[in-house]
């Protein structure tokens, strides 16, 4: 489509790339198809082809008003029009400029300035989420349900012990992740990595220091903010990163599929950075989910599985995040490390779809958030399994605030198969 970028953004490095972004775009409507939000309502203004329009008209200094903001808040950055969109429009980063420019321009009522700022403060600080979490679940009865809905039961977290040191140092080595919502919520999914891992013959760590990827705050509108945590989180990994040539660390391996996603795009976010540019490119490419490494070590993998033996053979309904299928674009790793450990995967209608989860968009979105929720625990329950599992905590959180069904991150169920082996 044809642009005419106002003179405030028009020569900047985002208007420029706002405006290829712009051009790239043939206004087809496919990618209305697969909008979680434009499916529920309808309306063009809540689907891709609409937001772009929205964002174009700002870009090109026209008026704007509450109801651009409103628009744009309620995509869930999904990135399925993407997967879908012929003409491989970079939607999510349009969007991304296009909400940093509507924040500055359209006051927020105050009751969401303060909502945001609470969800950002919390959730990415482990020990004061940990502390809210404990308050919560003494709690829960008083709650509102959207909050309550998001705690865990008290013995979320049993059986998260971590194995014992092997007798021998290991000589492979790798960082881990450990998100700040995983942190707190489900801390048996990085003791199941880190047992796998021992069990490959690689130490598995979290450097002293790590905390937030960013992703939280980049994308709830405070993306200053979002770059101070990658450069900190950067600098915590980089001694173990820089001396590659004597011993330094093959990858960093992430569990949590929306965490994944924002570090492998530290070479983008950060490219006009001088002093961060080149250790963000190199942090990007070591970045790897949990199932890609599994993938290229499967060949030990399946001999300890097979050792372990088939054990119950469960029937297994797998949600795999947008961050995993559409941000990172992994498809079917996860379902064939559960079907090599025995498991037996469930159909799952519409796999596409987002589960309404989307970082903090549950509570800044309820009512749209809910009702995605249940068209996919819908979904996922068609095939009547015995455990649903996912590949990041939003998610992971996100379906269990709606049913009984156990809700784990599938790594977990590697783990209890090969702890069979004793």
């Amino acid at each position: 489509m044809q642009t005419n970028l106002a003179g405030f953004i028009k020569d900047t490095p985002e208007g420029k790339e706002a405006d290829a972004i712009l051009r790239s775009c043939v206004h087809c409507g496919f990618c209305n198809a697969t909008c979680p939000t434009y499916q529920l309502l309808g309306d063009e203004l809540d689907g891709p082809r609409g937001r772009i329009y929205l964002i174009k008209q700002m870009l090109e200094g026209h008026p704007v008003t509450r109801r651009t903001q409103v628009h744009l808040d309620r995509c869930l950055s999904c990135r399925s029009c993407e997967t879908t969109c012929p003409s491989g429009v970079n939607y999510h980063r349009l969007l991304d400029i296009g909400r940093e420019v509507i924040e500055q321009r359209v006051a927020r009522p105050v009751a969401e300035k303060v909502t945001r700022y609470l969800l950002r403060e919390t959730i990415t600080r482990p020990g004061v989420l940990k502390t809210a979490i404990n308050i919560g679940q003494s709690m829960r009865a008083l709650m509102p349900a959207v909050l309550a809905d998001k705690l865990p039961m008290p013995s979320a977290g049993a059986g998260t012990a971590l194995p014992d040191r092997p007798s021998v140092a290991l000589q492979r080595h790798m960082i881990a992740l450990i998100s700040c919502g995983q942190h707190s919520l489900t801390p048996n999914t990085h003791a199941a990595a880190v047992r796998i891992f021992d069990k490959l013959g690689i130490e598995l760590f979290a450097p002293p220091r790590a905390a937030c990827c960013g992703a939280l705050r980049y994308h709830s509108n405070a993306p200053e903010a979002a770059l101070d945590d990658m450069r900190r989180l950067i600098d915590a990994w980089w001694p173990h990163i820089e001396p590659q040539q004597t011993g330094g660390v093959e990858a960093i391996v992430i569990t949590a599929s929306g965490c994944g996603l924002q570090v492998r795009e530290y070479g983008k976010l950060l490219q006009h950075d001088p002093a961060y540019a080149k250790k963000a490119e190199r942090v990007s490419a070591l970045a790897r989910d949990v199932s890609e490494v599994l993938v290229a070590e499967q060949e030990r993998l399946g001999e300890l599985l097979s050792r372990a033996g088939v054990g119950i053979r469960r029937r297994v309904a797998f949600h795999s995040p947008c961050t995993l299928q559409h941000g990172l674009k992994i498809r079917g790793l996860v379902e064939s490390l559960l079907a090599a450990a025995g498991y037996e995967l469930s159909p799952v209608a519409d796999p596409q779809l987002c589960c309404g989860s989307a970082g903090t968009y549950s509570f800044t979105q309820p009512e749209l958030s809910r009702q995605l929720r249940d068209n996919k625990l819908a979904a996922l329950y068609a095939g009547s399994p015995d455990i649903f599992v996912t590949a990041n905590i939003g998610c992971q959180t996100q379906l269990q605030s709606g049913t009984a069904t156990p809700v784990r991150h599938w790594i977990e169920l590697i783990d209890e198969r090969l702890r069979s082996d004793r």
